[in-house]
């Protein structure tokens, strides 16, 4: 299914699928998120984006965990507990630049790198992410 990934319309299957479904996809958008807040939690390089977030990152890293569940076609655990996102309108309470949606995107490609994500895979996922980034910067 990966193999092919780069053609258009090749693949009709969610990313949710690609990362295993309901026999993976939950689990590995789990320890993709765990890994994520490790490595702004200890990376120098994202310290400013760490500082817009509280000490405890729990909470964050569970809403991280349910929005990306969803986002990429598993269950909308996000919704379902909190309504619409509102991507946007939550985070315009943070100064964010192209600074920030750099550091962003820094800790989650490094955390799919971390996780030895399919490379095709990591690419497709991280270009769709790099939308979302950017649409949240208000500076």
């Amino acid at each position: 299914m990966l193999d092919n990934i780069n053609e258009v319309g090749a693949s009709k299957a969610s990313f949710y699928d690609l990362l295993g479904g309901e026999q993976g996809g939950t689990a590995a958008i789990r320890q993709l998120v765990e890994t994520f807040y490790d490595i702004m939690d200890t990376d120098k390089k994202a310290a400013p984006i760490r500082a817009m977030h509280p000490a405890d990152l729990t909470a964050s890293r569970e809403k991280l965990f349910m929005f990306l569940t969803g986002w990429t076609g598993g269950p909308q655990l996000y919704i379902e507990r909190y309504g619409h996102p509102f991507l946007r309108r939550r985070h315009l309470p943070f100064s964010i630049d192209e600074s920030a949606r750099d550091q962003w995107m820094y800790c989650m490609i490094s955390a799919m790198q971390q996780l030895k994500m399919d490379e095709k895979l990591m690419q497709k996922l991280a270009e769709q992410l790099y939308g979302v980034a950017d649409f949240m910067r208000n500076q």
